[in-house]
């Protein structure tokens, strides 16, 4: 989903999700006239096996791949995600040069303690129960894997270790939009975020944090989407003004 112009947008879905999930977030900065890119990560979109099988680089490869494509197109990118896709555009923001970020509940650790045991439960149980559709609004669905692969949540808390380590070296404003409540995301890695950033002297307070009082997890899909939306397209418009 691409349109020429100086600005490009690169917006990341989440873990055992698909595109779909922030198709509308990306459908908002393509009519506020920016280029668009919207991938599906490596080991999604196919079957959950396949992400039992799926390194967290793979994901960090697949995304800097299209961030470069961009950069060298556009004069400025901005990098965005849900969830896990928050999580890797932060560490865009750590190994590369976006315009900006925009995180919706990104992941920095696990709200159950039992997933941090998932390197090891990997080889004996191939997956557990889906986290998926945590919306607030009825009847919709974010296009999800049935179920959860355990060996793939091994591989991201491994990409939220290596992201929670280089948070300090962001320099980029960051615009994050939290829920009120989140079945997944604890309030913890919002912490672990916040602090991390506040580690780099030349932050200071340039990270702008937007509550949504009416949204789940998944909330570019949920009641907030439109101040989701609007709030990212106001965002990106002055970075690049």
């Amino acid at each position: 989903m691409l349109r020429p112009g100086s600005t490009a947008v690169l917006v990341i879905h989440g873990f055992t999700g698909s595109p779909l999930s922030v198709r509308p977030w990306a459908n908002a900065f393509l009519e506020a006239g920016f280029s668009v890119s919207v991938p599906l990560l490596p080991g999604h979109g196919t079957r959950w096996e396949d992400l039992n099988n799926t390194s967290y680089k793979a994901y960090i490869n697949a995304v800097s791949a299209h961030f470069d494509r961009l950069r060298r197109e556009h004069e400025n990118v901005v990098v965005a995600g849900l969830s896990m896709g928050g999580t890797l555009a932060l560490h865009l923001g750590e190994i590369r040069d976006p315009a900006g970020i925009i995180t919706v509940n990104p992941s920095l650790k696990f709200a159950s303690p039992t997933a941090s045991l998932a390197p090891a439960l990997r080889w004996v149980v191939k997956s557990v129960e889906p986290i998926r559709d945590d919306i607030a609004k009825r009847g919709v669905t974010e296009g999800a894997y049935s179920r959860t692969p355990v060996g793939g949540v091994a591989e991201l808390g491994k990409l939220m270790a290596v992201t929670r380590g280089k948070l300090s070296q962001i320099t980029a404003p960051v615009l994050l939009f939290r829920s009120a409540t989140d079945h997944v995301v604890p309030d913890s890695s919002i912490k672990i975020l916040e602090k991390g950033l506040a580690k780099n002297p030349l932050k200071g307070s340039n990270v702008q944090v937007t509550a949504l009082p009416n949204s789940f997890h998944v909330a570019t899909l949920d009641y907030d989407a439109a101040a989701i939306e609007s709030g990212s397209v106001a965002f990106v418009r002055g970075l690049v003004k």
